[in-house]
């Protein structure tokens, strides 16, 4: 199996993972808060299903991507505000489907990407496997948020791997988001993952280096728990750093989560 095939599969099974937090949910429950400020899980769900709509369009489309990308605002805040209105306006049922589609097409469209093409995105263009990382990214990010709303414990497995690859690959991402110089310095990262295999990225001679559970550094890069609560360690003073900054996406870092917010899930 390809490493494309990989991540794809790994994709629909985070998104399996989400859809299960909300397909039997009350109605009423879309409209719970999650730890993101202003946004319920209706929110949550609505940026998931615009999020893979792109994704769909830039794998099917790419010129009809590109003429999306070129309308945008210069407002990050507000493209996304406009992205959401449209699946807000859906009761939840209807969006809970419009989801389901969205992932759909745009696991069938990354998968037909021929082999060596790149996929236009956002910042630059991506191979279709990097994509689909991302788009694990975006389902364990709104993912716990919606489990931490819900007081629901994920269990996490192996697949967050992609996540951890592409955080490591994006690691500059909180310096540009803060617009901060980035260091002309490799970072070496060692990881456990769920089944207690290491990860490792970087030289191994790196000063910097960042070691801990691959889940907490999951958490830290999707900026769903602040750094105080998680067992990472960093050696090195650019490396400690690098943990108060770390994000996996582009675009405004926002405020982040308090230490200890959610103790009392653990």
């Amino acid at each position: 199996m390809s490493q494309k095939s990989d991540v794809i599969s790994a994709l629909s099974a985070e998104g399996a993972l989400v859809d299960e937090l909300v397909s039997g949910l009350d109605p009423a429950k879309w409209k719970l808060e999650t730890p993101s400020p202003g946004w319920t899980i209706g929110h949550q769900i609505a940026h998931l299903a615009a999020t893979f709509r792109m994704a769909a369009l830039a794998a099917a489309d790419p010129a009809g991507f590109t003429a999306m990308a070129a309308r945008l605002s210069p407002d990050f805040n507000a493209n996304v505000d406009r992205a959401l209105a449209e699946y807000l306006a859906d009761p939840p049922l209807v969006l809970l489907s419009r989801w389901r589609a969205e992932r759909a097409a745009a696991e069938k469209a990354l998968a037909a990407v021929p082999a060596g093409q790149v996929v236009p995105w956002l910042v630059r263009p991506l191979p279709p496997a990097v994509l689909a990382a991302a788009g694990m990214m975006e389902l364990f990010g709104h993912g716990q948020d919606i489990a931490d709303a819900l007081g629901v414990r994920l269990t996490r497995t192996d697949r967050i791997g992609f996540l951890v690859g592409f955080a490591v690959r994006t690691w500059d991402f909180g310096y540009l988001a803060r617009e901060m110089p980035t260091p002309d310095v490799e970072f070496r990262f060692e990881l456990t993952a769920p089944s207690g295999t290491v990860w490792e990225y970087g030289p191994a001679d790196s000063a910097q280096r960042i070691t801990g559970p691959a889940e907490d550094f999951c958490l830290l890069v999707t900026r769903r728990r602040h750094r105080a609560d998680l067992a990472l360690t960093a050696e090195g003073t650019q490396a400690d750093q690098w943990l108060d900054i770390a994000q996996a996406y582009r675009g405004p870092a926002g405020p982040g989560r308090r230490p200890g917010q959610f103790a009392d899930l653990r």
